[in-house]
């Protein structure tokens, strides 16, 4: 019943979520961790074992992961990283035939997030409103820039004067020109969705982002706000959705019917911790579904609402390191 979190970087405190929740039902059991460096990944230091992997561009990256989960008994595939979701969706029917689940959405459905242009068109097809889209000859200042399929704040830019714009942005095909959603107006949430084995939504956690530094926070706060009823309303089923999706809302801040999405990352987000922490045990559930057979009922209200995260930076030694 041996757990693998790839790409596992820092993700120390979600390693230690399933270590916790597996010795619950599996006490011999193990969570093992990949990395390309894993001697510099925290989370591989904290994790029962781990492995070195090759980089996601190369051709046998998918072939090391099958025969080191044949090696070790494992039993289920946890991704972190947006850059991995695709591929192990496309191959998600060879793990499973080595007897591996990987908790990963359809191919069609991580398609969809991975391009925040068809992230747009789906959300307006759940008549969930999103902020529109200027084409680059005809647009309204301020301006929101981002990467078609970009993650963690990579080549964003807010442009507030003509002057600021460049010729890079005009040329860069990757580039989308939207419509801006001033943080004096509005307030950003992520929230972490549980969807079940049949795509059905069981869990909401909005969380507040307070600080984020390098496209992760640092500091956030679970509220039990409009969001919540209006996930549930137009995403209770989403085809092709499995496991922990962290999806991003701006809500303004005097009218809770304004409010717009932004993108959906269909894996684990690094404020996951905190919802964790409140109670909403998306570890536990997924172990239950994946490992156990069990079915998971709707969970809306097992979290605290108003729970503050502080992160701060903490230390992980490793002896011997001959780098």
């Amino acid at each position: 019943m041996n757990i693998l979190i790839t790409s596992a970087g820092r993700r120390v405190s979600l390693v230690r979520s399933f270590q916790k929740e597996l010795k619950r039902t599996h006490p011999n059991s193990k969570v093992y961790a990949t990395d390309a460096e894993p001697m510099l990944s925290a989370a591989c230091q904290v994790a029962d074992g781990f492995f070195k992997v090759p980089k996601l561009n190369v051709t046998d990256y998918i072939s090391v992961l099958i025969n080191f989960c044949k090696k070790h008994r494992i039993r289920l595939i946890v991704p972190t990283i947006d850059t991995e979701l695709l591929e192990l969706a496309k191959n998600k029917s060879k793990f499973k035939k080595e007897g591996v689940e990987v908790v990963i959405s359809s191919v069609e459905f991580v398609s969809k997030c991975r391009n925040k242009r068809m992230i747009h068109k789906f959300f307006e097809e759940y008549n969930v409103k999103v902020a529109k889209e200027y084409a680059k000859d005809n647009y309204s200042l301020p301006l929101f820039i981002k990467p078609i399929d970009g993650s963690r704040s990579v080549d964003t830019y807010i442009i507030k004067l003509e002057k600021d714009l460049k010729d890079y942005h005009f040329i860069n095909k990757k580039l989308m020109f939207l419509e801006y959603l001033d943080h004096d107006d509005f307030d950003e949430f992520t929230c972490d969705l549980y969807f079940s084995k049949d795509n059905k939504l069981k869990c909401i956690v909005p969380r507040k982002r307070l600080e984020v530094r390098d496209g992760e926070v640092y500091k956030a706060l679970t509220v039990s706000n409009s969001l919540v009823p209006y996930i549930k309303k137009n995403l209770s089923y989403i085809d092709g959705a499995v496991g922990c999706l962290t999806a991003q809302f701006f809500l303004h801040k005097n009218d809770d019917e304004k409010i717009y999405a932004i993108e959906i990352n269909p894996r684990f987000g690094g404020g996951y911790p905190l919802s964790y922490l409140s109670g909403a045990n998306f570890t536990k559930w997924i172990i239950e579904e994946y490992l156990l057979d069990q079915v998971i009922e709707e969970k809306f209200d097992v979290w605290e609402s108003d729970l503050l995260m502080i992160r701060y930076d903490d230390e992980i030694l490793v002896h011997g390191y001959k780098g």
